[in-house]
Order: structure tokens, then C-alpha cells, then sequence
């Protein structure tokens, strides 16, 4: 019972699972990227698109249900796990979610280390949300291999039914696809039943070429979303490197009909830049992906801020932002 309530919002339960397919190097050596349109393009949206009042609460609201509510930190407890699963049940204030109609509005997933992935799925159990756990020697990624691998199986079997892989940048940096490609791969079939995201680290790979790459890589591998950063990064999701990605994912969409999803973490903690992201995503991908199963935030301060904008659109008045803790 406990297994299909966390099933009840995971994205495999609403889209086919991504199969992957042969590495084709040709279709990876073709994808190129022109920063300068990327840049122009990435920094016309927020200048332009602007929502109020009823829209406004129904794009926030919508942000909500796409957050993977996180905590990475070395002093993560038991009790701040706690704290944050009873987060992620009620995102907002009771009296809020009633005014907008929305009285059983959850985040998307809660994201942890894998030492958190039981005391999480006990805190989450009957709530329907999944719990994903960071894997593979997040953040670096620098771990043998065969622990590495042996990580994803320990979260599997832990309770986690998202997991969040890190990449080995060096494969991208060197030009190394094959060698990409055969971890993904490895890090894949791991995963067994557990849907695997695939962190690029995009704020370490040097060209937007070099994440228009390795996005098509991990996508051929069987990646069934591809992830900006682990967060940990001096520069974590930006526009640009999102429109790279989101536009790699069409193209992988077109050829094989397989939807992936996409993962902006780091750095996203207001609530118009969700407004953007979610804007970036309709215009590029479509309607389809503005929903959990396709779509995700990887952030923890985020959801405070879009909290304090829904109470000001149901009381007409902004609250200190201490009030709206995560855990």
C-alpha cells in the first residue's frame, strides 16, 4: 500500500519510460549551440512576459506542484526531514490553499541524501509524493565507479523512487561520448524501476555546445529527465543553458516520440523567476510539460517566496518572509 501511494505521482506512472537508444554520434556532433541568439532569446522572456492577480496565483500554484522540495546539507536531521515532508504535504497555509480551491496542492517530490530516504518515505507515507535521493557521489561525482552504481541500488532499495544521478564531467570535456554514454547507461539499469534524472552540471561543462551534447547523451542512455546542476556549483540553472536543454529535449521528442522531462535546479528562489521557467517551457515544449510527471524546480527557498505572493493575493497584505520557513 505504502509502495503505490509513492506511485501515485511519479512520472512513469503517466509517461512511457524512456528506453534510450543506440549512442548516434553523428546526430551528437551536429548539435551545435549560437550563444548569441540563446543569450538574446533567454533574456527577452522575463522582459516581456508579465501575469497578474488570478493568472498569476494559478502559475504559482502550478510552480508548487513542480517543486522537488530539497534539503543537501551535512547537518541534515531527522527532524528537519520531518519538517520538510510536512512541507511538502502542505505547502501553504491551510487557509490559503482553501481561498484558491486548491486544498490538496503538494510539491512535486522531496529530494535528500540517501541516508534521509527512510525517515522521508515514513514522514511522506499515504501523502502520495515521491522521494528522490541525490546518488552517485553527488555532488562531484567523483567515487569509484562500482560504488557509484552500488549507491543508486542502496537508494532503490531504501525507498527512493527518483534518482537523481550526477555525470562525470570529465566524459564531456574530453569529448568522450562513448565513455558518457556507458555510464549513463550503467547508472540506467541501476535504477531498475526508479525514475532516474541526469544531472549535467552545466555550470562546469564550458560551452552551451558541450550541454547541447551531452543532453542528446543522456537522453540516448535512457535518461528520463535531464537536470541542470546539483546546486553545488558557483553557477547553477540559467536561461540560456535551460533553452539548450529544453530545445535538445524537442529535438529528442521529435525523433523518437519519447518525452523527456527537465530539471532547473540552483539558484531559482524567487517566485517570478518560476513565472519564467514556466513561461520558457510552454513557449519551447508545450502545454504537456507544465505538469510533475515532465517537469520539475529543484529548489527549498522557492517555495517561501511563492507562498508570501499567494497570501498577498488572497489578503492583500505580504508577511515576513521568516514566517514561511521550510524546515
Amino acid at each position: 500500500m505504502q509502495t503505490a501511494n509513492r506511485a501515485t505521482h511519479l512520472p512513469q506512472t503517466v509517461e512511457p519510460r524512456n528506453p534510450g537508444m543506440p549512442l548516434d554520434l553523428d546526430w551528437v556532433m551536429r548539435a551545435n549551440a549560437n550563444r548569441s541568439a540563446i543569450e538574446r532569446r533567454a533574456a527577452q522572456l522575463p522582459a516581456r512576459r508579465s501575469v497578474k492577480k488570478d493568472h498569476q496565483a494559478a502559475w504559482l500554484a502550478r510552480a508548487i506542484s513542480c517543486i522537488d522540495l530539497t534539503t543537501l546539507a551535512g547537518d541534515d536531521t531527522e527532524g528537519r526531514v520531518r519538517r520538510l515532508c510536512a512541507k511538502a504535504r502542505q505547502p501553504v497555509r491551510a487557509d490559503i490553499l482553501e481561498a484558491l480551491g486548491l486544498p490538496d496542492l503538494t510539491v512535486g517530490a522531496v529530494c535528500v541524501y540517501h541516508d534521509m530516504i527512510a525517515p522521508a518515505v515514513r514522514f511522506l507515507d499515504g501523502s502520495g509524493i515521491p522521494v528522490a535521493a541525490v546518488s552517485t557521489g553527488f555532488p562531484a561525482g567523483l567515487s569509484p565507479f562500482h560504488l557509484r552504481v552500488a549507491e543508486i541500488g542502496e537508494s532503490v532499495a531504501a525507498g527512493a523512487a527518483e534518482i537523481d544521478i550526477v555525470i562525470s564531467r570529465r566524459h564531456v570535456l574530453t569529448g568522450n561520448w562513448q565513455a558518457l554514454y556507458d555510464e549513463m547507461r550503467a547508472f540506467r539499469e541501476a535504477c531498475g524501476p526508479a525514475h532516474v534524472k541526469a544531472i549535467l552540471a552545466t555550470g562546469e561543462l564550458g560551452t552551451l555546445q558541450n550541454v547541447a551534447r551531452a543532453s542528446l547523451v543522456a537522453m540516448m542512455a535512457g535518461a528520463d529527465f535531464i537536470k541542470t546542476s546539483t546546486g553545488k556549483e558557483s553557477v547553477n540553472a540559467t536561461l540560456p543553458v535551460s533553452l539548450v536543454m529544453i530545445r535538445a529535449i524537442r529535438d529528442y521528442h521529435e525523433a523518437t516520440g519519447i518525452r523527456i522531462g527537465y530539471k532547473p535546479a540552483g539558484g531559482i528562489s524567487k517566485a517570478k523567476d518560476a513565472i519564467t521557467y514556466l513561461a520558457l517551457i510552454k513557449e519551447e515544449l508545450g502545454r504537456d510539460w507544465l505538469s510533475p510527471h515532465l517537469f520539475r524546480f529543484g529548489a527549498s527557498s522557492l517555495l517561501g517566496d511563492i507562498e508570501r505572493q499567494l497570501e498577498h493575493h488572497v489578503t492583500g497584505a505580504y508577511s515576513a518572509s521568516w514566517r514561511h520557513a521550510m524546515a
